[in-house]
């Protein structure tokens, strides 16, 4: 008798998204060591931009917030920038459902529910792009609310820090030199990796002093860039961009508590402490304003009304508008200054100088007689306008 092979059956693959949880109810914390292929859990009302943006670089392929991503106080961005990504966006999701998943589980995402294996643990609302755009409609009509919020925190706020805004007292002192130089300050936002790339024309002739905010820091990095000043919690800055020379600013909370200077302190790196309630960003512009900065080029801030009112990315809004006042015109956008480079010298008249040098090498050569023999140094002249342009425009 002839035994007939066995095939082990095929496993069919379930729909959805799959990844490992990433459990963690202060999305800050989460930041920290969420990685790719994982699915972050969160309960974050009002998903800023900010935290999105730092989800969608740590390539996480889905989102569950125990609360609304949008609560239609105001246009927040964060949910547009998840699912232009392509993560999986679900709401809402009881928060009793959502102990049952422990950090470190694998899970599926699909059509609302959350399974851990074949079992449904909890069920939410999947965000798309239209049910986005109907919130963010609806949240729009609540931004006059907000905005009167922000008159009276604004006046609140320049009560308790008036001596600061005013008068620049507490801040600290830096052995940079900033008087009379442009300062350049790159803040971890949409885009500021684009943003600096655009401005290395800008870097090489000016030379500004580089002040990296948190992630910022290690962008100017990664670039090529050491930051003369890192500003911003040490908990979310590189190993390696800390113990790059650069003078460390730690923001301190009022009581005189500074986040991460523990951290500090077991590297072995000096430091110093700027109390304050503002944010990483407004202190930075502080700093420059304080030491006595000609122009100020801001990378990765604010740049529209909805970012503005947007409280995960600008932390604390009347410090951010009191602080811009108070730097007045100094202060510059840095994608202005990038356009403003590239318009500076106009490509034809580049060009007519290039076959100008070509002509007058051509005359040059064939009244010397050395015939077909100008061709190799024409080539040559050619390379180094060619290696000219190059550098002029990078």
């Amino acid at each position: 008798m002839k035994l007939s092979r066995l095939l082990p059956r095929e496993k069919k693959s379930l729909p959805g998204v799959v990844g490992v949880a990433r459990v963690e109810r202060r999305s800050g914390d989460l930041l920290r060591r969420v990685g790719a292929g994982d699915i972050a859990i969160i309960e974050q009302a009002d998903l800023d931009r900010r935290t999105a943006e730092a989800l969608v670089e740590a390539e996480v392929v889905g989102v569950v917030n125990a609360a609304p991503s949008i609560s239609g106080r105001f246009p927040n961005l964060g949910p547009e920038v998840l699912l232009a990504a392509g993560i999986t966006l679900i709401d809402e999701v009881d928060r009793e459902a959502l102990r049952q998943v422990r950090d470190g589980t694998r899970i599926r995402l699909h059509d609302g529910a959350i399974f851990v294996g074949d079992r449904q643990v909890g069920r939410g609302t999947e965000q798309d792009a239209n049910s986005v755009a109907d919130h963010m409609i609806e949240a729009k009509a609540g931004m006059a609310a907000q905005l009167e919020a922000f008159s009276a925190n604004t006046i609140e706020f320049l009560r308790k820090e008036r001596m600061l805004l005013l008068d620049g007292i507490g801040v600290p002192d830096l052995e940079i030199q900033m008087e009379h130089r442009h300062v350049l300050v790159l803040a971890p936002g949409y885009g500021h990796a684009d943003d600096l790339k655009r401005l290395r024309r800008y870097i090489r002739e000016y030379r500004p002093v580089l002040i990296g905010v948190e992630g910022g820091a290690d962008t100017l990095l990664k670039a090529g860039y050491r930051p003369d000043v890192i500003v911003g919690d040490p908990g979310c800055i590189g190993t390696e961009t800390l113990k790059c020379g650069a003078e460390v600013v730690i923001p301190a909370h009022v009581d005189g508590h500074a986040p991460g200077l523990e951290r500090i302190q077991d590297l072995g790196i000096g430091a110093v402490t700027f109390p304050a309630a503002g944010n990483p960003e407004d202190l930075a512009l502080l700093l420059a304003e304080a030491h006595r900065a000609d122009l100020v080029a801001t990378v990765g801030f604010q740049a529209t009304l909805n970012e503005f009112l947007d409280r995960g990315r600008s932390g604390s809004n009347p410090s951010t508008f009191l602080t811009r006042l108070r730097l007045g015109g100094r202060v510059v956008d840095g994608t202005a200054l990038a356009t403003l480079q590239r318009s500076q010298t106009p490509t034809g008249a580049l060009m007519l100088l290039v076959f100008a040098v070509l002509a007058v090498a051509f005359v040059a050569l064939t009244v010397s007689g050395l015939g077909v023999s100008y061709l190799g140094v024409l080539t040559d002249v050619g390379n180094s306008v060619f290696a000219y342009l190059k550098g002029l425009f990078a």
